[in-house]
């Protein structure tokens, strides 16, 4: 894991994420490899994605962290049935 955000980072994050629409869903399927590729892809384009959960909502505060670890980003924050994560672009062009 990279190092950690400051504060101000993180702040700046949760503003652009405010105007984001979830770019995935998790679903019945929950947390396949199917669906991290899709969560790695997404981060690799745009850096700062937007999941919403569908479906585990009740247990959404145990598989947001197992999604941290393995897509290897920061958690910027947990609002209802929504997370937003941000990994640093591939493409520094996304941000």
């Amino acid at each position: 894991m990279p190092t950690p955000l400051t504060h101000t980072q993180k702040n700046e994050l949760k503003a652009r994420a405010q105007r984001l629409e979830p770019v995935i869903k998790l679903g019945q399927g929950g947390i396949t490899p199917a669906f991290l590729q899709s969560l790695n892809e997404a981060l690799d384009r745009h850096g700062l994605v937007k999941v919403k959960f569908v479906a585990f909502k009740e247990e959404k505060k145990l598989l947001v962290p197992q999604m941290v670890e393995q897509t290897q980003s920061y958690l910027i924050m947990r609002v209802g049935n929504v997370a937003v994560f941000y990994r640093e672009p591939l493409d520094k062009a996304a941000e």
